[in-house]
């Protein structure tokens, strides 16, 4: 947009929130965003996606600046090299867990640089809905969150609720705060007892019991039971452990949780904990000691740390377009493993000295990638739990092996049919042939062309689409792009200030 577009539609905005009665502070409390950020938009200094034009029309009931709604599309110009740095942004799944074990404590929870993110936005609309009061305090994503003395749980926002599948941490927490509460089913799927059976499997030994009906996960608790061993689980799943160290965090005892995940995600709740004064041993390993506390009112101001899947969408960006950028504030320790693979398939990057995150505990690097040509790995490529390589991080390696010379087979045990997205790699001139449900069989090196593709509905198969389409000659259209904005903030803007060019769009 002109900055004469963007003066003309900032008086527009102006005249829309002023008929509406709204301050600028009002607007900006919808939107999700400061008083400052909505003053720039207004006065033409704030660039604009259509996404959040819409938003703003929704908001003040206006057609005169809606652009319309459904979904929001991408269009790619390729092979276009990149160049640059970049700051790694806040944990996703760290942020997510943090909201959701705000609700262990009734004093003030203060996390610094969360996500803007539509999983976030769910789970702000599903806290708000039950009594929450969450507040952004400036441009830089500082989050308050202040609960009630009493949650409100019949006024939940169902729908809000459906879209995350983050609500089934809202478990381990609320055990401790009601005896009896519903949950919808999480993230919209309706596969009743399955879906939550490993979390239950964790949270029976605090005495919670689920009946799955009418498309609501129905809770009670016996608070004549509490562990009387040590909690073993079967799935060392992130989500799975996350719950059990919150109930564990209020139980008055101490509770041993064996085959804990060790993973990113876990180690920022633990580190919140502590600030909480909920002390737990063995962070960072498969057994947790957790000293819980019967009640918990402190004023706590956290900073999770940077999200290494982020980091890798990053990294994978810049190898497939032949690029050279820095890749500021990557969580290097839980990046080890893959990029260990990466020097085997031949990729020449450098990094810095390590340093510590805000939070003090999580350990940071700069990486600079270089244009490379890479060879396919010996070995097949799987993941493991921490600290191997990320499930969340093996879809990048099939459009990077795809990049590579020769063949490589990935083998996704963990998902049921998340495989079967990396084969939309072939629209745009892969050569990935799908062997089962679980692993693909990927070779190359390939010429990426432009292609029109319906976005898949899964996270990263979805981001690893976009990297490719990048890479390819051309113009590509990637459409229905909700599942990207649900796990990253402004990715293309981001990928856009690298020498990207992605533009957001919707149809009108």
């Amino acid at each position: 947009m002109t900055d004469d577009y963007l003066a003309r539609i900032g008086n527009l905005i102006r005249d829309a929130r002023k008929h509406r009665g709204w301050t600028q502070t009002q607007l900006a409390d919808v939107l999700g965003t400061s008083q400052s950020a909505v003053n720039r938009i207004e006065k033409g200094h704030q660039n604009l996606t259509l996404e959040m034009l819409a938003r703003i029309g929704e908001a003040l009931d206006s057609e005169i600046v809606s652009l319309g709604g459904g979904p929001v599309h991408l269009r790619v110009i390729g092979g276009r090299e990149l160049s640059g740095s970049i700051d790694v942004k806040s944990s996703k799944n760290a942020g997510v867990a943090l909201l959701c074990a705000s609700l262990l404590n009734k004093g003030r929870t203060t996390l610094r640089k969360v996500a803007r993110i539509e999983e976030v936005n769910r789970l702000l609309e599903v806290l708000n809905s039950i009594g929450v009061k969450t507040t952004w305090l400036n441009d830089a994503g500082d989050l308050e969150i202040v609960p009630p003395e009493h949650l409100d749980l019949s006024a939940m926002d169902a729908e809000a609720a459906r879209r995350t599948r983050s609500i089934i941490m809202f478990l381990g927490p609320l055990l401790h705060r009601e005896d009896t509460f519903q949950l919808p089913y999480a993230g919209g799927c309706d596969l009743g007892t399955r879906t939550v059976e490993p979390h239950m499997a964790a949270l029976r030994p605090f005495g919670l019991d689920i009946k799955a009906t009418g498309g609501e996960y129905h809770a009670m608790v016996n608070r004549a039971i509490a562990p009387a061993k040590p909690i073993v689980l079967t799935e060392r799943g992130d989500t799975v452990t996350e719950n059990a160290i919150m109930a564990a965090a209020r139980y008055d005892g101490v509770t041993v949780i064996r085959n804990a995940s060790s993973n990113y995600m876990v180690q920022d709740l633990c580190f919140y904990l502590d600030l909480l004064g909920v002390k737990i041993d063995g962070v960072g390993s498969t057994t947790l000691t957790v000293h819980g506390k019967a009640e918990i009112d402190v004023d706590v101001d956290y900073a999770p740390s940077e999200d290494p899947i982020e980091a890798m969408s990053l990294l994978t960006a810049a190898i497939v377009t032949g690029s050279e950028i820095t890749i500021r504030r990557a969580p290097v320790e839980f990046l080890e493993i893959e990029l260990a693979l990466l020097e085997e398939m031949g990729l020449d990057y450098s990094r810095s000295e390590e340093y510590l995150a805000e939070n003090g505990r999580t350990r940071l690097v700069d990486l600079t990638t270089r244009p490379s040509t890479l060879h396919a790995p010996i070995d097949k490529i799987h993941p493991m739990p921490f600290p191997g390589l990320n499930i969340d991080n093996l879809p990048f390696f099939a459009v990077i092996a795809a990049s590579a010379t020769g063949q490589t087979l990935i083998h996704d045990w963990v998902y049921e049919n998340r495989a079967i997205y990396l084969t939309d790699l072939n629209k745009l001139g892969g050569r990935v042939k799908l062997l089962d449900p679980h692993r693909v069989m990927v070779e190359g090196p390939t010429h990426w062309s432009g292609a029109e593709i319906m976005c898949p509905p899964a996270l990263r198969p979805a981001v690893v689409t976009l990297i490719a389409m990048m890479a390819a000659k051309g113009t590509s259209v990637l459409r229905s792009v909700y599942v990207i904005n649900r796990g990253y903030e402004d990715l293309a803007t981001r990928l856009n200030s690298l020498g990207a060019q992605i533009e957001t769009f919707r149809d009108i």
